[in-house]
């Protein structure tokens, strides 16, 4: 049997941790960064975990995670 491919886009987007959660990057710092206050954009910088209702769906999308 071949060996199972991986989303190369959800490859790029989410790093597993220590414990087995899944990490991602916080949307929203991209562009229009003037609009915003110094305090929410350094909370953007910071990775938040996946919610778990979807850690199942980005599983399958990357099975060797």
């Amino acid at each position: 049997m071949p060996k199972m491919k991986s989303s190369r886009g959800a490859a790029k987007r989410f790093k597993a941790t220590g414990g087995g959660s899944i990490k991602r990057a916080k949307a929203g710092k991209r562009h229009i960064l003037s609009n915003k206050n110094r305090k929410r954009k350094r909370h953007l910088r910071q990775s938040a975990l996946v919610n778990p209702a979807m850690e199942h769906s980005i599983r399958r999308l990357l099975p060797y995670l």
